[in-house]
């Protein structure tokens, strides 16, 4: 069986007579042990029992145990012993896979592995920040970092985990993180760890702040104390969380002893400051990475104070200003002693209801700075508008344009300037006869296009502001131009058709002239009746653009039923002369060579279309009317005796009998003949043809026919 080995026992027996027996014994080797447990997966702190087993070997046999863990190796398991390993109370230090070694004089063999699970847990959490920063109260982080939370409790099974803030679940899982944290996150953070095999529990909880800096900048100025005797250097960076802290330093130099938070101040005499110092304060903040600082310079105010007066709301109010920008600390400025308004610094403007009574009344301002042994002062005096100009008579020329204007003269308010024209009446600016315009520190009035019966006279400027008025008149001389000499008419003729009219004139005297005009008066023609005339009062101009070196103009548009009657003026430029003397144009000469011309000409054509005409009809009608023929186309004697019976003749001969029945027309049938000839033939194309026919005569007395021709000129 197996690795057997043979062993030998030597046994004498206690006899008279002796004799040696010899055995031979063999070892029997383990097998391979069975590893039981009663409980793989205990609680920790309950009993656990492992029994290692082996079915056959020859003893004796011993027991060894182990305990295996991934991270750590192989170990012994000193609670061994013999065959069963018992574990009073099992704890995690106990969890990992175990085996059970068996051993005899032949050999060894080990068990297979059971893995021993102890469950327990959550332990007390443990929460660690990313980034570390620690506070008063627990943990800190800067505003706008991110923010790292893990939470780890030992736990088998691992434990799930939930984070709460401010007793509100936030978050599932066992890291937490803010992107950018603000302040509004500041709180208290709670990890809790469960196990839900066992149905336990353990939390941590943590407070963080969130630290972040004042709002704006840090502020760093020197003020006045103790009635502007004394300079105080004032740092100041409120608000944020925690508190800034601040001190003052000159060049380099420490020279307040004591870390404030949020403000610092240090106060000197004025005496003990000198102009143009320089001071630092360095402020120190958790949220910075390096402090920082804001300096000032203390200094003198450029100048002096100025005062000046201002009236405002349609001289309604009067702002007295008294002004002393710049340095450091800032100047105080008092009205009157403080008699009116407030103390101020830099600026004091103090507001007056307008009031007649002011004119002439001095206001002053008083100006105090620590750096100053004595006061300063300024004054302003209120004064009414005066009004003065160049010239108070101004002369023009009729047509031209006129230019008055007013200047103010002395006064420290804004005054406003009105004008009223030669009847009293405010004029509007801007307007298409009046243009206002403002020239240096005064008003200029712009008259366009003045007339001398209308625009002459006195107009006044009035100014005025809030405490008071004055008014200063201008006399304006509007002028003619001289008058142009006078004109009469030498021509004045109508045309054929009496729609135009021709009109000629001469000048007469001496004077200067830019032009002539031309008037016509209507007067009303009645038909039927006699013809009397009305005349009107009322000139027409029907022409007013004629060059001064024109003498003659046509004009048209004329209504022929209608008399009218013309007159001429001389213009220089505004100025008409005396109108000429009234005229009524006259017909044209009647001229009678164009009229018989053409009544000649009208005749010989109307006598030649009806000679034509006749001559047609009678060569038409030769058989009807053979003496009227004869008359025109009177045949030769050898002819008249030709015999009728010629073969040219024959059908004319034929034809007698036809003939004889219209021998002896009348004069109406050869009239009305006349008449259905021209109204049938258009031309008399075949006169050749009809005096080719040789018809004898007949015997009837010939016809007189009298063509007579009228021609109307």
């Amino acid at each position: 069986m197996g690795d057997e080995s043979p062993r030998e026992d030597i046994f004498i027996l206690p006899h008279i007579s002796s004799c040696v027996i010899s055995f031979t014994f063999f070892s029997v080797p383990v097998l391979k042990p069975t590893l039981q447990i009663n409980d793989s997966v205990p609680v920790e702190g309950s009993p656990v029992l492992l029994a290692c087993s082996v079915k056959d070997g020859t003893g004796p046999i011993s027991y060894t145990w182990h305990r295996h863990i991934i991270q750590e190796g192989t170990f012994p398991v000193p609670e061994g012993l013999g065959s069963v390993l018992t574990l009073t109370s099992v704890n995690r230090t106990h969890t990992g896979w175990y085996t059970c070694t068996v051993r005899n004089s032949v050999n060894e063999e080990t068990s297979g592995r059971q893995y021993l699970d102890v469950i327990y847990g959550p332990d007390e959490p443990v929460i660690e920040i990313k980034p570390y920063a620690i506070s008063e109260n627990g943990f800190a982080a800067n505003e706008q970092e991110e923010v790292t939370l893990n939470c780890t409790a030992s736990s088998n099974p691992p434990c799930h985990y939930i984070w709460f803030y401010n007793n509100s679940q936030i978050y599932s899982g066992q890291m937490y993180v803010i992107p950018r944290i603000s302040r509004s996150q500041t709180g208290l953070y709670t990890c809790l760890a469960k196990n839900f095999h066992l149905n336990t529990r353990t939390q941590l909880t943590i407070s963080l702040s969130v630290y972040y800096l004042p709002e704006g900048s840090p502020v760093c100025t020197a003020l006045s104390r103790n009635h502007y005797m004394e300079v105080a250097l004032w740092c100041s960076w409120e608000g944020g969380h925690p508190l800034a802290q601040v001190r003052w330093t000159k060049m380099g130099e420490e020279v307040n002893e004591i870390t404030t938070k949020s403000n610092a101040t240090k106060v000197y005499k004025g005496g003990e400051v000198q102009n143009g110092s320089t001071y630092t304060c360095a402020i120190s903040h958790p949220a910075l990475r390096k402090d920082i600082s804001c300096s000032t310079t203390i200094s003198i105010p450029a100048g002096s104070p100025n005062c000046s007066a201002v009236a405002t709301k349609q001289n309604e109010f009067v702002m007295l200003t008294c002004e002393w920008p710049g340095g450091l600390p800032r100047a105080s400025l008092e009205w009157n002693n403080r008699e009116i308004g407030d103390t101020k610094e830099s600026s004091n403007i103090y507001v007056l209801k307008s009031d007649p009574s002011y004119n002439g009344h001095l206001f002053t301002c008083t100006a105090l700075h620590p750096m100053y042994p004595e006061a300063k002062q300024c004054r302003v005096l209120l004064e009414a508008p005066i009004l003065n100009a160049s010239e108070k008579e101004v002369w023009v020329l009729e047509g031209s344009e006129a230019q008055m204007t007013c200047y103010l003269k002395g006064g420290n308010l804004t005054s406003e300037i009105i004008w009223y024209n030669n009847k009293n009446k405010e004029i509007v600016p801007d307007s298409q006869k009046y243009g206002i315009t403002k020239e240096n520190g005064g008003s200029v009035l712009i008259m366009r296009e003045a007339e001398w019966n209308m625009d002459s006279g006195l107009y006044r400027c009035l100014a005025f502001n809030a405490v008071g008025n004055s008014s200063l008149f201008i006399r304006l001389h509007v002028k003619k131009y001289p008058t142009p000499p006078n004109v009469t008419i030498s021509k004045l003729l109508y045309s054929r058709q009496r729609t135009e009219v021709d009109v000629e004139w001469m000048t007469q005297g001496t004077g200067d002239l830019t032009g002539f005009m031309v008037q016509r008066q209507a007067s009303i023609r009645s038909f039927p009746g006699p013809r009397r005339s009305v005349q009107t009062t009322l000139w027409d101009t029907v022409a007013s653009d004629i060059e001064p070196d024109i003498r003659g103009h046509k004009l048209g548009g004329l209504d022929p039923a209608i008399v009218y009657a013309f007159r001429i003026l001389a213009v220089n430029h505004r100025t008409t002369g005396f109108p000429s003397e009234v005229k009524t144009p006259a017909d044209p000469p009647f001229n009678a060579y164009p009229a018989v011309i053409g009544a000649a000409v009208t005749g010989m054509i109307v006598a030649t279309v009806a000679s034509l005409l006749v001559f047609q009809y009678i060569v038409r009608n030769r058989e009807n009317n053979p003496r009227l023929h004869d008359m025109f186309f009177r045949p030769g004697r050898a002819e008249a005796r030709e015999n009728i019976r010629n073969p040219e003749d024959a059908e004319t001969a034929g034809d007698g009998a036809g003939a004889e029945s219209v021998t002896n027309p009348t004069a109406e049938d050869v009239t009305a003949n006349i008449s259905n000839e021209v109204n049938e033939l258009p031309a008399p194309d075949n006169t050749d043809n009809a005096v080719s026919q040789k018809a004898e005569p007949p015997g009837d007395d010939p016809v007189n026919v009298t063509i007579t021709v009228t021609a109307t000129p």
